[in-house]
């Protein structure tokens, strides 16, 4: 049976990204190279980007910047997918939309966005790496190790967790964010035994830059009523625009195109957070397919700024729930006797855009721990001269009572 495939630089690439000219212009060249995945994969991936910002707005303060990378995540979740059994498995699958896809034929889809996405646009700076750490006397399934470095790529270390190693993950995390994500691990907890990362990282020029020399000082209006000035970048181009119920969209490309940025700007009095939540998988398929080309001014604040969340209770929301429970978590594929539970998921994201082009980086990490088997009883060894007593308890006679200095064993 052939395989029904598209294209997921678009979709994909703008969600995981999540939304995002002088006329001295990137020329467009021939450098491009589709990433073609399974249908079913692709349109669960888009999926689970809107479920993901859907429930993400929920759980994050209303006043605050959002930035995440649900492509990161989505494959974060899959190498602990690959750990999980039963149950956990199942919740995980479904929440990644990919209960109905194969794990093999999954694997493979991710095997394929980890080797062509960062070859889809030469123009274009993109790296997406993982790696697992875990601790050195902790033992892990020889084909969960072999599944991460097969379909994942992914470097599998064996360390002692100590503030060393807290380093070296911190630095493989700024390694592979270009120095943008410089710590994801404060310290190493007791009972984590493990950590997955995936790390992603994009750089890309405008395809049209912004003319320096007409950005200025522009009022932004807040959401309470106030406004601040922003540096506000204008071109005058041709881009592509679309518009939703509540919206109005732009699309800006990078490069040779292969890559873009889409503008959500509410109309009205709509809100950003309404525009997000009202927009689902089938919603941006449908916005890309009727976008139209028109000569347009736009106009996009130059700004940087860094994000941070832990997504545990946003991951609950979306259905994974066994998988934090400590001793009922179902990893077993990971170590077969431990119990293990995820501890933490989390994401560190950066974001830079000016007139040049764009930088943004992202790192999921999922600290797995090791359910504790409960208090060790006291121990009472008579490994020293002691005493000893006997005596009838309901009397409370004592019948015999001494020292014992130099046993004699026999």
């Amino acid at each position: 049976m052939k395989i029904s495939k598209k294209s997921i630089t678009v979709p994909m690439l703008a969600a995981a990204m999540l939304f995002g000219c002088t006329n001295d212009n990137v020329a467009p060249g021939n450098e491009v190279n589709p990433v073609e995945i399974p249908a079913s994969v692709s349109n669960g991936t888009t999926s689970f980007a809107f479920d993901f910002i859907h429930a993400l707005q929920k759980t994050q303060s209303a006043e605050e910047n959002l930035f995440v990378s649900p492509l990161s995540l989505h494959m974060a979740l899959g190498m602990l997918l690959n750990g999980a059994e039963k149950e956990t498995a199942d919740e995980i699958q479904k929440a990644l939309k990919m209960d109905a896809v194969a794990l093999a034929d999954l694997n493979a889809a991710y095997k394929t966005l980890i080797n062509d996405l960062p070859v889809a646009d030469s123009k274009v700076s993109l790296g997406l790496a993982n790696s697992v750490w875990y601790r050195n006397d902790f033992s892990v399934e020889n084909d969960f190790q072999s599944v991460l470095k097969n379909s994942f790529e992914s470097e599998v270390t064996g360390l002692p967790f100590d503030d060393a190693a807290k380093d070296r993950i911190n630095k493989w995390a700024s390694d592979k964010t270009n120095g943008k994500i410089p710590t994801v691990l404060d310290q190493i907890q007791p009972q984590q035994v493990m950590f997955l990362l995936n790390a992603l990282y994009f750089k890309g020029d405008w395809q049209t830059r912004f003319d320096a020399g007409k950005t200025q000082d522009t009022p932004f209006r807040l959401e309470n009523g106030q406004s601040k000035n922003v540096k506000m970048m204008f071109a005058e181009s041709d881009f592509k625009v679309g518009s939703g119920s509540n919206y109005d969209a732009v699309r800006l490309p990078y490069a040779n195109g292969q890559f873009n940025m889409t503008l959500l700007i509410p109309k009205g009095q709509h809100t950003v957070d309404a525009v997000l939540n009202d927009i689902t998988g089938e919603g941006w398929t449908k916005l890309n397919s009727g976008m139209a080309e028109r000569g347009i001014t736009v106009g996009l604040p130059r700004f940087t700024f860094k994000y941070s969340a832990k997504l545990n209770g946003t991951l609950d929301a979306m259905g994974i729930k066994r998988a934090f429970v400590e001793g009922n978590a179902q990893l077993n594929k990971i170590n077969k006797v431990a119990q293990l539970y995820v501890d933490f998921v989390k994401q560190d994201a950066y974001l830079g855009i000016d007139e040049k082009g764009t930088e943004a980086a992202a790192v999921t990490t999922i600290g797995v721990g090791l359910t504790s088997a409960g208090p060790e009883s006291p121990r009472f060894i008579c490994d020293r001269p002691f005493g000893l007593i006997i005596s009838e308890s309901t009397s409370n006679t004592i019948l015999f009572m001494g020292r014992i200095k130099n046993p004699e064993s026999k």
